[in-house]
């Protein structure tokens, strides 16, 4: 299993519906996700001060990130996202 360092999450891109709730269908976009489920993270957030604290996201969250933060990676044939900590918007 691949394993992040420092301050990075990987992440696994959630794909976004194709239609809304009312049918509407959505047109293609070659956007990358940017929404994911957390799979693994680095235990501590390196702080600009050399000092650290707990990551703010755990292993299954689900995370909003900016669209073109993330690298992508493939391993094992599954494609992967690797994010700053700090490019991560929010959380559910």
């Amino acid at each position: 299993m691949l394993k992040p360092i420092e301050d990075h999450v990987l992440v696994e891109p959630i794909e976004q519906e194709s239609t809304t709730k009312s049918g509407i269908i959505l047109p293609d976009s070659k956007e990358k996700p940017n929404k994911g489920k957390v799979i693994a993270v680095w235990q501590w957030q390196i702080l600009q001060d050399w000092g650290r604290s707990p990551m703010e996201v755990a292993e299954g969250d689900i995370v909003y990130f900016s669209a073109y933060s993330p690298d992508e990676v493939e391993f094992e044939w599954k494609k992967y996202l690797i994010i700053k900590h700090n490019s991560i918007l929010a959380k559910e």
